[in-house]
């Protein structure tokens, strides 16, 4: 398996690596962001989603908890009655942050969860006891799914499955057995997909509209367009494993752990500013969207996104970065042409200056100036559609009108 800090990051693939990390900050933060990868096959996509293994942040849970149960809020049918002094008495441990798969051969029980035969034929002291499946375990982590297409097209009762946990975040998980009582449980996992959408059955949003509406972000895997890379890409795969290295790889994972804690913390305290999110509310207006997950998920992945290039708040810029990500699979294409264009047009410094010039008519000299400081300190310029190229900058636009 091929070590996180080892794989060669490009220009087709840069986003999906930042997508990973951002999903991995707000997952530890509590709130699950779903993401799908499609491309063709042997683009990476698979490889770097596995490898993010190496980066997973830990938990706290009650000690022995299979469900994950986080102390400060125990969630399963075991603890969720007790007092802080019983969970005390319990005790509590550090693990890594769950990471799981559903494989296409996979059952319902074994998906959501089923009657544990080991209890149920105890000679000594037999009893129904549930056995809690891959999601009630992933609580508080992350389940990834391969040609999650095909699966929404193989197995539709998983795919209901899915939409549950999806639906909300925190979603919900319904677990029936004949012989026990419905167990019914918040569900805080997030989604990882990948998918090869120019073969059968096709893209998801074609096979199962619901549930590709339920991820948050789909990006395109781009190939590398560099011999430089492509070159360093062969070299990598015939490394050895050498003991120097091997400290150094585990101190650069380290160092991403930590950086992907600490966005998680500025996540749960980062505001997004009122006029970015009237912002994106117009954009929801405008283009007459039809899920407002869409508008939800382009907030959430600014928020994160301006966290991941250390600035303190998130920009236009940000918001701008989102959109293509958050609307691919929920509008057709020239929809989405037609929304960049418009958002390119409003993000060129000409049209932002123009609005400072609107705003700033008639205001005394000094207010005029800081205006036109916070106009021109915020210029972005989008290149295309698939990926933006940012001007960094520490200030933020801030007109109440724009």
């Amino acid at each position: 398996m091929k070590r996180y800090a080892d794989l060669s990051r490009h220009d087709g693939n840069q986003t999906l690596f930042e997508l990973v990390e951002m999903s991995i900050a707000s997952t530890h933060y509590g709130e699950p962001f779903h993401i799908h990868a499609e491309g063709l096959r042997g683009t990476g996509k698979t490889t770097i989603m596995r490898a993010a293994r190496d980066i997973l942040p830990t938990i706290v849970r009650i000690k022995g908890c299979i469900y994950n149960c986080d102390p400060r809020n125990p969630h399963c049918p075991l603890h969720r009655n007790l007092n802080a002094s019983e969970i005390e008495a319990l005790g509590t441990e550090e693990i890594t942050m769950p990471y799981l798969e559903i494989s296409h051969s996979a059952k319902v029980g074994t998906v959501a969860g089923s009657i544990d035969l080991a209890k149920i034929t105890d000679p000594n002291n037999p009893e129904a006891a549930l056995l809690p499946g891959i999601i009630p375990q992933a609580h508080r982590g992350i389940i990834f799914i391969d040609e999650i297409n095909r699966l929404a097209d193989t197995s539709p009762e998983i795919t209901d499955i899915l939409l549950d946990v999806m639906g909300q975040k925190p979603g919900r998980l319904q677990i029936e057995e004949a012989g026990l009582p419905v167990v019914e449980i918040p569900i805080a996992v997030t989604i990882w997909a990948a998918s090869n959408p120019d073969e059968e059955p096709g893209p998801l949003e074609e096979v199962r509209r619901q549930l590709s509406d339920r991820f948050d972000m789909v990006y395109y895997m781009g190939r590398p367009a560099s011999v430089e890379v492509v070159a360093q890409m062969l070299s990598k795969s015939r490394e050895r494993n050498d003991p120097g290295k091997e400290a150094e790889v585990a101190d650069r994972h380290n160092e991403n752990r930590q950086r992907l804690i600490e966005i998680g913390r500025g996540y749960g305290m980062v505001e997004m500013p009122d006029f970015l999110r009237n912002f994106i509310a117009r954009i929801y207006i405008k283009h007459n969207l039809e899920s407002l997950r869409a508008i939800e998920a382009i907030q959430q992945g600014a928020l994160l996104y301006s966290l991941l290039k250390t600035r303190k708040q998130p920009t236009v810029a940000d918001v701008i970065e989102m959109v293509p990500l958050a609307l691919k699979h929920r509008v057709d294409g020239d929809m989405l042409v037609k929304i960049m264009n418009s958002l390119e047009a409003r993000s060129t410094k000409e049209s932002i200056l123009g609005l400072w010039d609107k705003a700033s008519r008639g205001k005394p000299a000094a207010e005029k100036e800081e205006t036109e400081d916070t106009f021109v300190g915020g210029a972005r310029r989008i290149k295309d559609i698939g990926r933006s190229e940012l001007i960094a900058t520490e200030k933020t636009l801030t007109p109440q009108d724009y």
